[in-house]
Formats: structure tokens, sequence, C-alpha cells
């Protein structure tokens, strides 16, 4: 979990760190969406966030995660086929709607998959 792939890039541990931050990140951001017209999404420093990585284990990053997730597939999975036509503006992406942010997330996690993917099979041969 502490094996980083280059200098300078999170390893698998901060990568799960970083996925739950993200997933507290996209809770607000689509709960915020359906609460509010014309809601603007507020950017995060993820660099920043993950100064904070090395006070949380894996396991803690797993369940903060899977807990978060879970709470935002059911959200997701009940709301009405219009919701998804919200909009909403990010100030770096421009304007997009509430299905943009669950097409995000699931880019996003996608990505993070791959990085652990390599990580794991970068380890398991040097090991």
């Amino acid at each position: 979990m502490e094996h980083s792939p280059a200098p300078g890039k999170w390893n698998a541990r901060e990568i799960l760190c970083h996925l739950a931050d993200c997933e507290l990140v996209f809770a607000f951001r689509l709960r915020q969406t359906l609460a509010e017209d014309n809601h603007v999404v507020q950017p995060f420093d993820q660099e920043k966030w993950a100064a904070q990585y090395s006070s949380y284990t894996a396991a803690e990053a797993m369940a903060a995660f899977s807990s978060m997730r879970q709470w935002n597939l059911t959200l997701i999975r009940n709301l009405p086929r219009e919701a998804f036509a919200k909009k909403v503006t990010h100030p770096e992406r421009g304007e997009m709607t509430f299905k943009t942010i669950v097409e995000t997330m699931a880019g996003h996690d996608t990505n993070h998959l791959r990085q652990l993917e390599a990580i794991a099979t970068r380890f398991a041969t040097v090991h």
C-alpha cells in the first residue's frame, strides 16, 4: 500500500484516500445540484487535501469510500429521470448537468483503478 510508482506520485493508500475524499466532494455536488438552481461547484485543491493522507489507513479510506459510494448510489438510483438534466456550473469546466457529475464520478474511478492495478502489477513483479 505504501509503494509509490514514481517520485512525487501517490501510493495505493493515498489513491484510496483521494477516492474517499472525492466521493465526499461528489456527494456534496450531487446534493447541491439537486437542492439549488444554478448551483456553482466549488473546486478543491487535491494536493492540499492530500497533505492529510498520512493520517489514514487504507482500510479507513476504503470504508469511507464504500459507505459514501453506497449512499450516493442510493440517491442516484432513486431519482426521477428529469433530475439528471438539472444544470450546474463548474468554474473550470463550465456548464454541466447532474448526469455529467455522475459520469465524471465513473471516469474518475476508472482512472484511479488503472493506477492501482499498475501499482499492484509492478509491486508483484518486483517482490
